[in-house]
């Protein structure tokens, strides 16, 4: 039986098996990736949707607070909503890099709620 390819990995890279890009042959990968892409897809950004992505990127500069943390979380909640419905954001929590002081560590803790089967998982971000 032929593997079965879902999508392609996000963020690209070059493909180790003679493909253009490297593509996912899971759904816990493909669901990272799609997740991913929405993340950090600034809006405007993709051709045609130009309403897709978040502006994650215009809160670097912004104070670390409940409000800026707040705006950050609804803003991911609505976007993965729109465009991966069968997604639930469960927690988003930014927290200073320990090993630079000028970066971010972005965790996305995210429920597959589909009608076959419910999984969670969590993707890190580092900004």
């Amino acid at each position: 039986m032929a593997k079965r390819f879902i999508n392609i990995h996000y963020p690209f890279k070059d493909s180790s098996k003679g493909f253009y890009l490297e593509l996912n042959d899971n759904d816990n990968d493909a669901i990272k990736s799609d997740l991913l892409h929405i993340v950090l897809t600034r809006k405007g950004q993709r051709l045609y949707k130009p309403d897709f992505g978040t502006d994650l990127l215009k809160y670097i500069f912004e104070p670390e607070d409940s409000m800026t943390l707040t705006a950050i979380k609804s803003e991911m909640i609505s976007e993965v909503k729109k465009y991966l419905p069968q997604l639930r954001i469960d927690n988003v929590k930014i927290e200073e890099s320990p090993d630079n002081e000028h970066a971010a560590i972005l965790t996305i803790n995210f429920t597959i709620t589909d009608t076959v089967f419910e999984m969670s998982d969590t993707v890190v971000i580092n900004l």
